[in-house]
């Protein structure tokens, strides 16, 4: 199987079903565990949007001209609450408004511990499952992404925003009671809220009561230590497949962020 990479597809289920895209190709990976796998790295990348080769892949696999120029690529998504769409400087308005000019939630998880986080209202499960998250609970609804945004800078001054990925792939967290974390959290940014609200409109913001979503993954074996594979230093990647969790395959060998080199063709070879 030869082709470029892209994050890994994932279902949510009793246990979390991945599959990875290989070019046009879904490679099952599930029943690969506890076989040995193979990843070839041929020295080609070719860009997520356009399809042009580069010699360096840029935001996750892009070329240059393209991370320079498409909205995906901007600042603002990795700082919704730095959106510049109303003041009519969006790189693309049309791309802003399918993905940052529509609803979007502010969750709590558990992966490393307790993180806040946000997503497009498309994302769940998605995003908690690329993230290694445990457990997962949505707290509120917002209008817009950059609505989103400011909601989390306010929680992050509480909790973690950010996920510790070594201790995330070392095993599951103890369970958390989120619920009641959310209970303890949003009050404190209460009035962060109100302003938000008078600024964007009284809809702008739902507080939701859900249920905690339980996430179990494909692992038959964590790593005591983490050793990180790197294409750009070795173009081989082999071992073990011992389990998958967040966009990271766990082998006997290392471990392998797939998400990192979206749009690097490789050969996959099973067992």
């Amino acid at each position: 199987m030869l082709g470029t990479l892209n994050k890994m597809k994932s279902t949510l289920g009793e246990v979390v079903e991945y599959h990875l895209p290989v070019g046009d190709e879904l490679l099952a990976l599930n029943p690969l565990i506890g076989q040995h796998l193979k990843m070839t790295f041929t020295g080609n990348i070719f860009c997520d949007a356009c399809g042009r080769k580069t010699k360096k892949s840029y935001s996750q696999g892009h070329c240059f001209p393209c991370m320079k120029k498409l909205a995906r690529c901007d600042m603002c998504v990795m700082k919704p609450e730095t959106c510049h769409y109303a003041e009519g400087t969006c790189r693309e308005p049309e791309w802003g408004d399918d993905h940052c000019m529509v609803p979007h939630f502010v969750y709590l998880s558990n992966t490393s511990g307790l993180k806040v986080g946000i997503t497009r209202h498309t994302q769940l499960p998605t995003r908690w499952i690329d993230q290694g998250a445990t457990q997962a609970l949505a707290v509120l609804k917002v209008k817009t992404r950059q609505i989103s945004g400011f909601a989390e800078v306010a929680l992050a001054e509480l909790v973690a925003d950010k996920t510790n990925w070594r201790a995330m792939l070392k095993g599951s967290q103890d369970p958390m009671d989120l619920k009641a974390e959310a209970e303890k959290l949003l009050p404190q940014i209460e009035a962060r809220l109100s302003d938000l609200a008078l600024q964007f409109g009284a809809d702008a913001i739902e507080k939701l009561d859900e249920e905690i979503v339980d996430i179990h993954y494909p692992v038959s074996q964590y790593p005591s230590k983490i050793a990180s594979h790197n294409f750009d230093k070795n173009p081989v990647v082999e071992g073990t497949l011992l389990g998958i969790k967040g966009q990271y395959l766990i082998f006997d060998t290392g471990v392998i962020n797939i998400r990192k080199f979206t749009s690097y063709e490789v050969s996959v070879e099973t067992a």
